[in-house]
């Protein structure tokens, strides 16, 4: 009895706290009454009859999702507006999801799998396409609150996607629960197996199919189960911190589903990776390179640099594993940017000025249990990985990675929120303009003020990584003749004319001079065709 009065005195008492978060009536928004007439976003209905949706457990709700294509408006007035287009209509297992971006959010993700009927009934998964994402069954709703932008998760993902061999998809959308308005979510695809995810077979217990297909994680111990390194996390100098630890999750197949035989596998060929990297040595022979894919490491670097991502390579650190006869080398996959590009007031989130791969230091002294994998401090002691790193941040600066670029990708997303009025929606929903949010570094006014914050981080980040791996935005790319900031054909052409007419002298060197030996002749376009041919000088 004096636990029942303890917990209805401490419910009462949250009641009457700001922003309260009220779990037996499933979270609500500030601000119950926001009205959506028309959207270009699509809208997704979630209806569980005011049943409490759990954390861990998934409960049945139906689910509508509007979307009458790209450039159409949707309408919350289905009656007034029959004939709309109906992406999905069904039923979907439905549960919170998330660490942080629950716990310390007002606004809750979501995690739904589509079903063929109830769970009561029985219901068992479906893979359905929604929104244009590809036929799967496993799916998220990504709530953006700490991250006022609403736009650091898809600005990660199309920035990298050209890089990487899996980016997930996200859509934005507006999402109505029971019929109250909740805001803006993302509704995106999950770091999963998939034929249009990280298309994987299901490992076997011998042979080659036992060597693939495996999603792990590096990320917390809490309610999962999970493998410890036999390594030990290093400060930024390459000390052990012999009382630190890290830990992976099994992500698929599910701990629950592996045999002892994959578990035993996937674990052991950790060890050897974790091995061979350990005992690399700068200048030594670099056998780590037949466990992990360095480009594909080289390219995850660059994301989460560019990001300055307080979470980095430490939590919702992704990779997979094909089968050997495929490819025997760890991959890692971006997710989890909400707190990045500035957003984070500790662990210097905010600053362009640092690399985030040498942040133990900063980590083990506020006594963080999860620390970056040492990993990342070997492979940048590596010479040929680092000459590499800067030849790759090179090529995307001349890429999507162009400062005109990624502004640009700023301002469609943007643009999209603002357009029909969904970002004001949302901010009517929950109010926390002028407001500190963990963990924002930058308190912003409005939209436009977080959009031009996020803007002036982004070109300081640039410039800062640009003076730390050699490269100037503004030299003549070798090859680029006609200057447009390409190696092409034309270039070529332009290239034989200059020689043919001796009008080559007074031609940027830079460009002009593929071959590198200081003059321009015949021979910078023999290398040119080479590179034009193999994609290397």
């Amino acid at each position: 009895m004096k636990r029942l009065l303890l917990l209805a005195i401490t419910l009462l008492t949250l009641t009457g706290t700001a922003h309260a978060w009220s779990w037996w009536d499933n979270y609500p928004p500030d601000n119950e009454n926001v009205k959506l007439t028309s959207t270009n976003l699509p809208i997704v209905w979630l209806d569980v009859d005011g049943e409490y949706i759990d954390r861990y457990e998934r409960i049945t709700a139906r689910m509508k999702i509007i979307h009458n294509g790209d450039g159409q408006l949707n309408y919350a007035d289905t009656v007034g507006h029959p004939g709309q287009t109906i992406n999905y209509e069904g039923y979907v297992a439905l549960r919170y999801r998330g660490s942080s971006s629950f716990n310390s959010s007002d606004k809750k993700p979501y995690s739904f799998r589509p079903l063929d009927k109830p769970l009561e009934e029985g219901g068992t998964k479906q893979k359905v396409n929604i929104l244009g994402m590809g036929k799967d069954n496993n799916w998220a709703l990504l709530a953006p609150y700490a991250d006022k932008s609403m736009m650091r998760d898809l600005l990660a993902f199309e920035i990298s996607r050209p890089w990487m061999e899996y980016t997930p998809q996200g859509r934005y959308c507006e999402l109505f629960l029971d019929g109250i308005y909740y805001g803006v979510f993302v509704l995106t695809e999950v770091v999963s197996k998939g034929k249009h995810r990280i298309n994987l077979p299901d490992p076997g217990v011998e042979g080659d199919e036992l060597t693939g297909g495996y999603i792990m994680e590096v990320n917390r111990t809490e309610n999962e189960v999970v493998y410890t390194s036999k390594f030990h996390p290093v400060s930024a100098t390459g000390t052990r911190y012999l009382n630190q630890y890290i830990n992976f999750q099994y992500k698929s197949p599910d701990y629950e589903e592996l045999t002892e035989e994959q578990v035993s596998y996937i674990t052991g060929r950790i060890d050897q990776m974790e091995t061979a990297l350990w005992n690399y040595r700068p200048m030594g022979t670099a056998n780590y390179r037949e466990y992990l894919d360095m480009q594909n490491f080289i390219d995850y670097q660059i994301a989460e640099e560019l990001a300055h991502n307080v979470d980095a390579y430490r939590l919702s650190g992704k990779f997979f594993k094909r089968r050997d006869s495929e490819d025997a080398r760890f991959k890692m996959v971006v997710w989890d940017m909400n707190l990045a590009y500035g957003n984070s007031d500790y662990y210097q989130g905010w600053r362009t000025d640092t690399w985030m791969y040498k942040n133990n230091n900063i980590m083990n002294s506020a006594n963080d249990p999860q620390l970056i994998p040492f990993w990342w401090y070997k492979l940048n002691t590596d010479p040929e990985y680092t000459a590499a790193l800067k030849d790759r941040w090179a090529q995307y600066r001349r890429s999507n990675l162009r400062e005109d670029r990624v502004m640009a990708v700023v301002d469609s997303l943007a643009h999209v929120l603002t357009v029909n009025g969904a970002e004001r929606r949302n901010s009517q929903a929950w109010p926390r303009w002028g407001e500190y949010v963990w963990p924002n570094y930058y308190v912003a006014t409005d939209f436009a003020d977080e959009v031009d914050y996020l803007k002036g981080w982004l070109h300081d980040r640039i410039e800062w990584m640009d003076s730390q791996l050699g490269f100037d935005p503004n030299a003549r790319l070798r090859g680029d003749v006609n200057g447009d900031g390409t190696v092409s054909i034309d270039d070529l052409t332009i290239l034989i004319d200059c020689l043919i007419s001796d009008t080559a002298t007074g031609v940027d060197m830079d460009a002009i001079d593929c071959d590198q030996d200081g003059s321009p002749d015949i021979t910078d376009v023999t290398a040119l065709i080479d590179y034009l041919l193999t994609g290397a000088w």
